[in-house]
C-alpha cells in the first residue's frame, strides 16, 4: 500500500541507485534500434550545480528520457571541462590559505601534479550534483577535457590546423587580466557601468602656434602610446588639418591627423586620439593609416617606458621627456592621476566631465581588464567559419528558436581571429618547441619535434618548449567526437556521431556552438548537430540576472532539498518557453510539488479502491463512456506531450500533462468513477478499476521525463500487485498514441463537464454560499441531453451541489442563466442571495479594477517610466493589466447576471 504522504527525499536517493545498479543509463543496449545522442555542456570542474544547470540538464534529460522510452539507443554523453584560470585559481587560493609554497616556489611540474590531486578528490562534486538532479547521463562514459584521449585528440588538431596554415602566430590586442597574468577570452569580461570622468586635452598643432585640436579620452595614460589623432573625412573643422601632424603632450612626439569614418563628428569635439596598442577599436583605425602600434604597459599593467625601444624611438631628449621617464614602472591609475597633473599644469587640460561609461573587468580576478599588444597563437576561424555558416544557411543544422540563428551569423560573418593561447599552466600545453634562432616546430610528441628540428639544422640541437597552454575552449569545441573516441575511429564514433541535438544557452553560441560546427566540419567532415536549442537564462523572480553582489542567487540543492528534484525540474521545464527567460519563484516549485503529491494521492485513492493493473485490458473493449472518454483524453494528451517535445516546446508539453493530469484525470475522471467504484454493478466496477489502474500507468509513463522519481516510484510500488513489472519505468516503452478515440463519448462528457463547471463558476460569481443546495431547471433540452442528465443526475447534483435538476418550458422568474449548445441551465438563486449587496459589492470590485487598470495605463504611457524601468518592472505592470482586465470581463458578466434577475 502506498504511503499516505509522498516524501521525495526518501525516495529519490534510493531510485537514482536502482537505475545506477541496472544500468538502465548506459549505451549501446539496442544494437539494432535507431541512435539517439545528446552531449552534456561540460560544466567547469571547479563548479557547483547552478539554475542554468538546472535548466539545462532538465531539457537534456527530459528529451533522453523520452527517446529512450521510445525504443532508441540513447547516448547522454557526460563529461567536466578542466576550467584553466578557475582551476587554477582553487588551487593557488588552497596553497594560500595553507601557507604552502606558492606555484612559483613549487614550479610548473609539481603545480600541475597538484592540481591533478586537488581534481581526484573534489572534481567530482558538480556530477554528484547532477545525478541529485536526476541526470541520465551514462556515466561509464564520462570525459573530462584533460583526459588521455581528449588530450591526444586535442594535440593532433593543434598539429594539423598547424600544418594546414589555420593556426599561426602573431601580435594583436588580446583582454589582459593584470592580476591572473593572461590573456582571457570576450566571455570572461564582465561590463561594469561605472562613474568615471572624461578628461578633454589639447594637443598643439605642429608649427602653428597657439593651435590646438581637442580629444578626449577616459584613460589618459594611454596617452603616452597615442601615434595619431582621427577626425571624420566630412568634417569642415579639419579638412585643412587632414595630413598635419600634432606634437604629443608629455613625449613630443610628431603623430599624424588621418581622416577616418570611425571619428564621430557628433561626438565631443569630433577628433579622437588613436593608440593602437591599447584600444581595440583604434588597432583596426591603426591598421588602415598605417600607424606605429606602441605598447606603454608590461603585463602587471605598470607603464613600461623607460628601455621601451617603440617608445623611445625618434624622440629628442628633453626635459619634458625625462619628467615623463620619470613615470616608469608606476600602476597604471597612479600614472593616470601624474599625467593629469602635468596636464593640467602645461594649460593643456581644456575640461573634465563626470562621465559613465561601461569599463571591462576579469571575471575571476575582478581587476580592469587591459588591452595588451602581446604575440599569441590563432587560428583563422574566417576560414573555418564559411563551410559552418553554409551548413546553418543550408539547414543541415538549424537553431530552435531560429532567431537565433541571426545571432550566430552576425558573429561568424564578421568573426576575428581566434586566440587560443594562455598564459597558464593548468591546461594543454601548446605543442610547439622553439629552436636556438626562433624556428618553431609543431609535433605532436617531443621526440618528434627533435626529430624535425634534427633535419631542419642538421644536428642534435636544445628545444624550448612553448610554456603556454590553450583556451579551454579549444578542448570543448572537439567535445562532440573527442569524447566519442576520435582519433581512433571507435563504435561509438561511427554510431553516435553526428549527434541528435544540442542544448545550451545563448550566451555561447560563438564561444562553444559555432567552434563546435567549425571543428566537426573540418575534421569529421560533417555537421556535430542537426538541431540546436537555445534557452534562456534563469533570473530570479523578478525578472532580474542573479549575481551575489544582488544577494539574489538561488541554490538549487536547497530547492532540491525542501521540495524535491522532481518540483524542480517540472518548474524548469514548465517555464522554457522557446526564446524567453526562465523567472522560477518559491511558489512555483511549491505548486509543482503539490502536483506530485495531487497524483499520488490519485494513485494511493485508486489503490486503496482495487484499481489493480490487468495484463489482459484492451482499452478499445472498454463499454462505460467515461472510460472510453479518459482513454481517448489520454491518447490526445499523449500525441500533444510527443509532439511538443520533438519540436523542443517542452513547456507546453509540461503544462498539457498537467492539465490532463490534475484537470481531466485527478479533478474528472476519478470524481466521475466514485459511483461506479461504489456501486453494485459488478462489471462496471472491474472495467472502473482497470481503466483507472491502465490510466494510472499511462499517466506515470508520460510524466517520467519530467518528474523521474515520484513516477517510478508509483510505477513500481503499483506493480505490487497484479502481472509483475517487466522493467523499470525509465526503460518502459512510450505509450502507443493509437488508442481508441471516442467522439459521442468525448462529446457526452465534455458537455457533462462544463455543465457542472459552469454551474460551479455562477456560484461563486454570485457568492452563493458553498453549502446551499439550490434547484436547476433546463429549458429546450433535446432528447440526448435529457439522456445525459438522467445518465449523470447523481454526479451533476453532487458535483455542482444542486437539489434536483428539472426540465422545464420556461425558466422561472429570479434564475441566473446559463447557454449551453441548444439549452439554457437556470439557477434560481434570487431567494438564497443578497441580490442588492451582491450587486453593490460587485460593482465596488468593478470600479477598484478600472482604477487599477488606469494607473497601470498611466505608467506604461509615461515616457520616462518605461525609458527608465528595468524590463522585469514593465512586464510584471503588463501582467497585472492582462490579469485585471480579465476580471474586469467576469465581473461585468457576473453584473449582467444580478441585472437580470
Amino acid at each position: 500500500m502506498l504511503d499516505k504522504t509522498y516524501k521525495p527525499q526518501d525516495v529519490e536517493g534510493r531510485i537514482y541507485e536502482s537505475w545506477e545498479a541496472s544500468g538502465a543509463f548506459k549505451a549501446g543496449l539496442r544494437q539494432g534500434a535507431e541512435c539517439y545522442s545528446i552531449v552534456i555542456p561540460p560544466p567547469n570542474v571547479t563548479g557547483s550545480l547552478h539554475m542554468g544547470h538546472a535548466l539545462n540538464n532538465t531539457i537534456q534529460d527530459i528529451l533522453v528520457r523520452f527517446e529512450r522510452m521510445r525504443g532508441k539507443d540513447v547516448l547522454w554523453q557526460p563529461g567536466t571541462d578542466h576550467a584553466g584560470i578557475a582551476t587554477q585559481m582553487v588551487v593557488e587560493r588552497q596553497l594560500q590559505e595553507r601557507q604552502e609554497p606558492s606555484r612559483w616556489s613549487m614550479g610548473r611540474e609539481a603545480f600541475i601534479a597538484r592540481v591533478w590531486e586537488w581534481k581526484a578528490i573534489s572534481g567530482g562534486t558538480i556530477i554528484n550534483q547532477l545525478k541529485r538532479l536526476g541526470a541520465s547521463c551514462d556515466w561509464s562514459r564520462e570525459r573530462f577535457t584533460m583526459d588521455e584521449g581528449l588530450s591526444l585528440a586535442v594535440v593532433r588538431v593543434f598539429v594539423q590546423l598547424y600544418k594546414q596554415g589555420l593556426i599561426y602566430k602573431d601580435k594583436r590586442l588580446v583582454n589582459w587580466d593584470p592580476k591572473l597574468l593572461t590573456a582571457i577570452s570576450d566571455l570572461e569580461v564582465l561590463s561594469v557601468e561605472t562613474k568615471g570622468h572624461l578628461w578633454h586635452f589639447n594637443y598643439p598643432i605642429k608649427d602653428q602656434p597657439g593651435r590646438f585640436i581637442t580629444v578626449a579620452t577616459t584613460r589618459p595614460e594611454t596617452m603616452l602610446g597615442d601615434t595619431g589623432v582621427a577626425v571624420h573625412p566630412e568634417d569642415e573643422r579639419y579638412k585643412d588639418l587632414v595630413g598635419k601632424s600634432v606634437v604629443l603632450p608629455l613625449v613630443g612626439r610628431e603623430i599624424p591627423i588621418v581622416a577616418d569614418e570611425y571619428a564621430d563628428p557628433e561626438q565631443g569635439s569630433g577628433a579622437v586620439k588613436i593608440t593602437p596598442a591599447h584600444d581595440f577599436n583604434d588597432f583596426e583605425v591603426g591598421k588602415r593609416h598605417d600607424l606605429r602600434q606602441i605598447s606603454i604597459f608590461d603585463q602587471h599593467g605598470r607603464l613600461d617606458i623607460e628601455s621601451n625601444h617603440d617608445f623611445l624611438q625618434d624622440l629628442q631628449a628633453s626635459d619634458e621627456l625625462g619628467e615623463t621617464l620619470s613615470l616608469h614602472m608606476l600602476d597604471r591609475f597612479e600614472a593616470r592621476k601624474r599625467i593629469v597633473a602635468r596636464m593640467e599644469a602645461a594649460g593643456l587640460l581644456d575640461k573634465v566631465d563626470d562621465h559613465v561609461n561601461m569599463v571591462p573587468f576579469g571575471d575571476r580576478s575582478n581587476v580592469i581588464i587591459e588591452p595588451f599588444l602581446t604575440e599569441q597563437w590563432y587560428v583563422d576561424a574566417a576560414t573555418l567559419a564559411q563551410p559552418a555558416i553554409e551548413a546553418v544557411e543550408t539547414g543541415k543544422t538549424k537553431f530552435v528558436p531560429a532567431n537565433w540563428s541571426k545571432t550566430y551569423f552576425d558573429w561568424m560573418r564578421n568573426i576575428q581571429p581566434w586566440c587560443i593561447s594562455r598564459q597558464l599552466w593548468w591546461g594543454h600545453q601548446i605543442p610547439a618547441w622553439y629552436g636556438p634562432d626562433g624556428e618553431i616546430f609543431v609535433e605532436e610528441t617531443e621526440e618528434e619535434a627533435f626529430a624535425a628540428a634534427e633535419a631542419y639544422y642538421g644536428s642534435r640541437v636544445v628545444l624550448d618548449r612553448d610554456p603556454d597552454v590553450l583556451d579551454t575552449w579549444f578542448s570543448s569545441a572537439l567535445w562532440p567526437f573527442s569524447t566519442l573516441g576520435w582519433p581512433d575511429q571507435t563504435t561509438e564514433l561511427k554510431r553516435f556521431y553526428p549527434t541528435s541535438a544540442l542544448v545550451t544557452g545563448f550566451d555561447i553560441i560563438f564561444f562553444w556552438v559555432a567552434r563546435m560546427m567549425m571543428m566537426g566540419l573540418h575534421f569529421m567532415k560533417d555537421v556535430p548537430f542537426p538541431d540546436v536549442y537555445i534557452h534562456g537564462i534563469v533570473r530570479d523572480e523578478r525578472g532580474q540576472k542573479m549575481s551575489k553582489s544582488k544577494g539574489n542567487v538561488v541554490d538549487p540543492l536547497e530547492l532540491i532539498d525542501e521540495f524535491g528534484a522532481d518540483a524542480l525540474r517540472f518548474t524548469m521545464a514548465s517555464l522554457a518557453t522557446p526564446g524567453r527567460d526562465v523567472k522560477p519563484s518559491k511558489a512555483r516549485i511549491e505548486s509543482s510539488r503539490n502536483f506530485a503529491t495531487k497524483l499520488w494521492n490519485a494513485a494511493r485513492f485508486c489503490e486503496m479502491n482495487g484499481c489493480i493493473r490487468d495484463p489482459e485490458f484492451e482499452p478499445g473493449h472498454v463499454q462505460h463512456s467515461v472510460n472510453r472518454w479518459i482513454i481517448g483524453e489520454a491518447n490526445r494528451a499523449a500525441r500533444s506531450v510527443s509532439q511538443a517535445i520533438e519540436q523542443y516546446r517542452v513547456n507546453d508539453a509540461a503544462l498539457t500533462l498537467y492539465q490532463f493530469v490534475w484537470n481531466v484525470f485527478c479533478d474528472w475522471y476519478v470524481e466521475l468513477i466514485k459511483p461506479l467504484l461504489n456501486g453494485e454493478d459488478v462489471a462496471a466496477k472491474a472495467e472502473a478499476r482497470a481503466t483507472a489502474a491502465y490510466m494510472l500507468d499511462e499517466i506515470v509513463t508520460l510524466l517520467h521525463p519530467f518528474m523521474p522519481f515520484v513516477t517510478e516510484e508509483l510505477w513500481q510500488r503499483l506493480g505490487e500487485s497484479g502481472a509483475p513489472r517487466r522493467s523499470q519505468l525509465i526503460l518502459a516503452p512510450w505509450p502507443s498514441l493509437t488508442d481508441p478515440e471516442d467522439a459521442a463519448a468525448d462529446e457526452e462528457l465534455s458537455w457533462v463537464i462544463r455543465m457542472i463547471s459552469e454551474i460551479r463558476s455562477v456560484r461563486a460569481e454570485m457568492n452563493v454560499p458553498a453549502g446551499a443546495q439550490i434547484e436547476c431547471v433546463i429549458v429546450g433540452a433535446d432528447a440526448t441531453i435529457r439522456q445525459r442528465v438522467v445518465a449523470w443526475d447523481a454526479e451533476i447534483r453532487r458535483l455542482a451541489r444542486l437539489k434536483a435538476v428539472a426540465m422545464a418550458e420556461t425558466m422561472p422568474k429570479g434564475a441566473v442563466q446559463i447557454v449551453l449548445g441548444d439549452a439554457v441551465v437556470g439557477l434560481p438563486i434570487a431567494d438564497v442571495i443578497d441580490l442588492k449587496a451582491e450587486k453593490s459589492r460587485l460593482g465596488k470590485d468593478l470600479t477598484k479594477l478600472r482604477d487599477e487598470i488606469g494607473k497601470i495605463n498611466a505608467k506604461l504611457g509615461n515616457a520616462a517610466f518605461m525609458a527608465k524601468a528595468p524590463e522585469h518592472v514593465v512586464e510584471e505592470q503588463q501582467e497585472r493589466r492582462t490579469d485585471a482586465e480579465a476580471l474586469v470581463v467576469k465581473t461585468e458578466a457576473a453584473i449582467r447576471r444580478l441585472d437580470e434577475l
